[in-house]
């Protein structure tokens, strides 16, 4: 089976949406097993482009096309997985906080998350405490990640805590907090349960904080 793999890789890292998207459906019509085809076909490509971000061997740009060709083929997957009930590696809550409209980073951080095979559910930019606080009721996530941009809204992820605290939410999720103005002080300071300084961090963060869980 290994040749459907490589032709799911390839196109994968070439960003070729389309074409990932039927490979992965022809090698589901072969008998092959959802989750194989994503442990197998789309996860080790996502690693290589992420390695090369890591690196600075590719920009940006690069990583969003591969992106979207991952997420073509996690389209076709997903709807059978939860049919086999079978589960990627963790849920994951993100958006960005109240009063910031910044998405790019956040956005990097989704597809980085995606691509380690977590099931993500992006709330999108300028999110309340409260809304944070129904998607964790609504979702059950495994992890809620919050990013700020702005040190004018930075406050609004303490508040967020506090607020879960006071719905007895806390303790059912780990925490983690990222964004241009915060730091790993900020993070203990508010309690968080991890902090990623870039985007390629992301993926080795939450392999850590989902083996604790």
């Amino acid at each position: 089976m290994s040749y459907e793999y490589a032709l799911i890789q390839e196109a994968l890292l070439e960003g070729k949406a389309n074409v990932v998207r039927d490979l992965t459906k022809d090698a589901l019509s072969k008998g092959i097993e959802p989750m194989t085809v994503l442990e197998k076909g789309l996860l080790p490509g996502m690693r290589i482009i992420s390695e090369k971000f890591k690196n600075n061997q590719v920009y940006i740009s690069d990583v969003l096309i591969v992106s979207r060709a991952m997420h073509a083929g996690l389209h076709v997957l997903k709807p059978i997985l939860s049919e086999a009930q079978q589960s990627l590696k963790g849920r994951v809550v993100i958006g960005t906080v109240a009063g910031d409209l910044h998405d790019i980073g956040k956005n990097l951080v989704v597809m980085m998350m995606r691509g380690a095979g977590l099931d993500v559910i992006d709330l999108g930019v300028d999110v309340q405490p409260e809304d944070y606080v129904q998607a964790v009721v609504e979702y059950h996530p495994d992890v809620l990640a919050m990013s700020a941009m702005l040190t004018t809204t930075m406050g609004v992820i303490p508040e967020t805590i506090q607020e879960l605290e006071q719905k007895k939410l806390r303790d059912r999720i780990k925490i983690v907090v990222g964004g241009g103005p915060t730091t790993k002080d900020f993070a203990d300071k508010v309690k968080a349960d991890g902090y990623a300084a870039e985007a390629t961090e992301v993926a080795d963060l939450m392999e850590r904080i989902l083996s604790d869980h």
